[in-house]
């Protein structure tokens, strides 16, 4: 069954995670809001475009913590297993992708992947995180960063590790994939080019195809 703790937990992970860290660092440090410049996106990439690139840094290790450390209460203090864990970091997730503060907005919620990761399945943080350094690098995060979360579940059930944190690591893919394409209610234009700019959108995590022109 179910316990009172699970659901308090999973309910106070969502709205920890819907605390909106770059929202916030917009506002403080330029007062703007950060959904109107840039790429849109509640996250460390557009504060790093938009806002400072050395808020990035402040901004990216909260929303990691924000996520890990409801799943770590699930396994340490309160002792509810896996699947509670994995539910919480899910629910993290969720609240920073759509905030109940910033009218169901927010981020794309990579960095509460590497936040439940980090409590869950270690060596998928190290696989997800370091694809996206490459892809920084190389100027293709995005693609990268998709390519690890298609990965995860597999290896996750190739390494023997628990059947929760298995789906979690689909469920992470499922989540990052709606919110990529639902892009904050952002319309698509009608025809062919809607299911070019909906590719764009999961692919690249833009609606065209010139990273400059999406950043500007």
């Amino acid at each position: 069954m179910i316990s009172w703790q699970a659901v308090a937990l999973v309910v106070v992970a969502y709205l920890l995670g819907s605390v909106p860290s770059a929202y916030l660092a917009s506002k403080w440090l330029r007062g703007i809001d950060i959904r109107e410049h840039g790429s849109g996106n509640v996250g460390g990439s557009n504060v790093w475009h938009t806002v400072a690139h050395w808020a990035v840094i402040p901004v990216g290790l909260f929303d990691v913590f924000k996520a890990a450390l409801p799943t770590w209460a699930a396994l340490v203090p309160l002792d509810l297993g896996y699947p509670v864990a994995v539910a919480a970091g899910l629910a993290a997730m969720a609240g920073h992708s759509w905030s109940v503060y910033l009218d169901c907005t927010g981020g794309r919620g990579l960095s509460c992947v590497l936040g439940t990761l980090l409590v869950v399945f270690p060596a998928g943080l190290v696989v997800e995180s370091s694809l996206m350094l490459v892809g920084l690098l190389v100027r293709a995060e995005a693609l990268l960063a998709w390519i690890g979360l298609l990965a995860l579940p597999w290896m996750s059930a190739a390494l023997g590790e628990p059947a929760a944190v298995t789906w979690g690591c689909a469920g992470m893919l499922v989540l990052t994939a709606f919110k990529r394409l639902e892009a904050n209610r952002r319309p698509v234009p009608h025809g062919l080019e809607r299911w070019k700019v909906l590719l764009r959108r999961l692919l690249l995590d833009r609606d065209v195809a010139s990273r400059r022109e999406w950043e500007s």
